[in-house]
């Protein structure tokens, strides 16, 4: 549910902002978030320091994810770039087998399978032809390398965490992902007019740093590491709902 005002509020701002930079911001503010958290609640112990390297990794996927979701929403609208995103248990399936050996059931499967053909029927616009001819746009495509990147982090996390708890090791990713943004978008941040920038993009950078990115990295690293990749990622089922419904009832 967190995630879908992302959606709605990311088509308002992706065309008014560099998507590196808008995910760069967020994800300071985000960092500094959850880095307030740790603080206050023991902060980070030293074996959380130990191989970096992975948060490095797992920063990689998901700022991949991030840039590509608002790259994408330049041109997909919300609903259909939602929909993109219910493919991701499937592909997340494909990721927790071949990273964890984590096994599909028959009626996980089949269960999957119903989803994907319901997230391509939103995708294509019910429109068979366009089915037939693949006529796909291209912020769709964008979008769902980034689901694809998202996809192979849910089981990342369970193999790389150490024994972290939720907090640390979400602001140990984010704290990465910071510096990989800030790196990758430098020029492009100092050639942001800042003062002229519209309020939709605050609202969207607040809005993404605090509730798409604080809240629910917490959410998933603890998430992730009780259930199977398929299973997590089947909530995803109900994103495209959220979505139709703040759709209609803000606009």
């Amino acid at each position: 549910m967190l995630v879908a005002g992302s959606f709605a509020l990311g088509a308002l701002a992706a065309n008014e902002i560099a998507p590196s930079v808008l995910n760069a911001v967020r994800f300071w503010i985000a960092t500094l978030v959850i880095g307030v958290a740790v603080a206050l609640t023991g902060g980070v112990p030293r074996t959380a320091l130990a191989a970096p390297w992975r948060y490095l990794i797992l920063a990689g996927f998901f700022c991949t994810y991030f840039v590509l979701m608002f790259e994408g929403l330049k041109t997909a609208p919300p609903v259909s770039a939602a929909a993109v995103f219910t493919l991701t248990p499937i592909l997340a399936a494909i990721a927790g087998w071949v990273l964890l050996r984590q096994i599909l059931t028959s009626h996980m499967a089949i269960a999957l399978f119903i989803g994907a053909v319901g997230a391509l029927w939103v995708i294509f616009r019910a429109d068979i032809s366009a089915l037939l001819q693949f006529d796909v746009g291209p912020g769709e495509l964008i979008y769902f390398v980034g689901c694809v990147a998202h996809a192979i982090y849910t089981p990342l996390v369970r193999k790389l965490n150490r024994g972290e708890t939720a907090l640390v090791f979400t602001f140990g990713v984010l704290l990465a992902g910071s510096i990989l943004l800030t790196l990758w978008s430098g020029a492009s941040i100092i050639a942001t007019d800042w003062a002229g920038l519209p309020s939709i993009v605050w609202v969207t950078i607040l809005y993404t740093a605090i509730f798409a990115s604080a809240a629910t990295f917490t959410l998933l690293q603890f998430a992730s590491r009780r259930r199977p990749s398929s299973k997590f990622f089947s909530y995803t089922y109900l994103n495209s709902s959220c979505v139709i419904f703040l759709e209609f009832s803000l606009f």
